[in-house]
């Protein structure tokens, strides 16, 4: 196995960010620093981490959170802003994020202790669908949401079809529920944009199977039953 893929697998971050810490020299493998993410590794190697010995996980697991506003999805950030690692209990294990959410958007996060699960999860071959409840101060023609469910080009980004439907409405409110089972970069919000629709509240309700239900912002609980799609 791969060394980046090792450390993703384990839990200790994602692939991308293991990546990134093998270009800074913090990764040793048997006390050598390893210079390259494709490096071979497998159980019975010494990997370490900034004094940290990292081992895969044998059982799989799942969390479930409620990401506030004004949070990021990283393990840490340059500008200081506050990230959901911060507010996960200190007796938890370590774990990395299925997906993420913009600083602005709040909701239903998945964490597990599993890169490749996280990955599975993430990969829009895998049909996962995503709902979002969204809040947009204004009037909705039906003209677009026509557009968007039969899918939309925006600076030569290809959406495929996005099943959008207007919930209610409380003048100057509108709530739209968004389904899809992919996520680009800030999809809904540059969707949004294009519309010109302004945006109050963007929360994702619902992730595959998993719901956000009656979760309070910063909650973490784990989930029992899930697919693990390894």
């Amino acid at each position: 196995m791969r060394i980046a893929k090792y450390i993703s697998n384990a839990g200790y971050c994602s692939r991308r960010e293991a990546e990134k810490l093998i270009d800074q020299k913090k990764v040793y493998i048997n006390n050598i620093c390893c210079n390259h993410p494709s490096t071979l590794v497998n159980e019975k190697d010494k990997i370490v981490i900034k004094n940290q010995i990292i081992k895969l996980q044998k059982k799989i697991r799942l969390w479930k959170m409620y990401k506030p506003k004004k949070t990021i999805c990283t393990n840490s950030d340059p500008q200081n802003r506050k990230t959901i690692f911060s507010l996960i209990p200190k007796n938890y294990p370590r774990m990395i994020s299925i997906g993420r959410l913009d600083f602005m958007s709040e909701g239903l996060m998945l964490l597990t202790n599993n890169g490749e699960m996280a990955r599975n999860y993430e990969l829009p071959s895998s049909n996962i669908i995503r709902i979002y409840r969204v809040c947009i101060r204004g009037v909705i023609d039906s003209k677009d949401l026509t557009i968007i469910n039969k899918g939309v080009t925006i600076n030569k980004i290809n959406y495929k079809k996005i099943k959008v439907k207007i919930e209610k409405i409380a003048t100057p409110y509108t709530w739209l529920i968004f389904k899809m089972t992919e996520g680009k970069n800030r999809e809904i919000r540059k969707l949004c944009d294009y519309f010109l629709w302004n945006i109050v509240n963007l929360v994702r309700i619902q992730y595959g199977s998993i719901k956000l239900k009656d979760l309070k912002p910063g909650e973490v609980v784990e989930v029992k039953k899930f697919r693990t799609l390894i």
